[in-house]
């Protein structure tokens, strides 16, 4: 598979300024808990084709934001992402597949020392040069995890039926790449 236009050979480092990992989950059976994660660092090493490049990405756990002091405390505690123990998320690509502008990035999800496969459903959205020089290429992505695969099992039941937390998270990327400069 040949690698999208425009993208070049090399290492590309995420720009974290010009990026988001977001997440949404339904809350309460009737809503919608939206957030982000604000350490986030990754690289994309673009090899001859799509089959000698990888991507890596490291997320700091601690950093977890759905802009709810409370909710962001527990999240980051023990019933949830355990930051003491575990302060990284990770992501490690396995392969890519896909052609144009929409690929599947597949890989290794890790949270809380669980690693599990995903694939994330995803838009290159192109290259350009901003007006410093950089060059920069970006994409989109979303993918959706079983938060029970991870040994995230918290959860509270409702009086009306069902549970506060839903089981399935959508994490979506929305990520801006600059090229280094070798």
């Amino acid at each position: 598979m040949t690698i999208p236009a425009g993208l070049t050979k090399g290492t590309w480092t995420l720009d974290s300024a010009h990026s988001e990992v977001g997440f949404t989950v339904r809350h309460a059976g009737i809503s919608k808990v939206r957030g982000s994660f604000n350490d986030v660092t990754a690289i994309l090493d673009v090899g001859d084709s799509l089959e000698n490049s990888r991507a890596e990405v490291t997320i700091g756990a601690a950093s977890f934001n759905s802009n709810d002091t409370n909710r962001d405390a527990h999240i980051r505690g023990a019933d949830f992402f355990d930051v003491e123990r575990f302060p990284e998320l990770t992501f490690t690509s396995t392969g890519f597949e896909g052609d144009g502008e929409t690929y599947n990035l597949h890989g290794d999800l890790t949270i809380r020392d669980i690693t599990r496969p995903v694939t994330f459903a995803t838009d290159f959205n192109g290259v350009a040069i901003d007006p410093f020089g950089a060059t920069r290429a970006g994409f989109s992505g979303t993918t959706m995890i079983s938060r029970r695969e991870f040994g995230l099992t918290w959860n509270a039941a409702l009086e009306a039926g069902g549970v506060l937390v839903a089981d399935k998270v959508t994490i979506i990327l929305d990520v801006a790449f600059i090229e280094s400069n070798a």
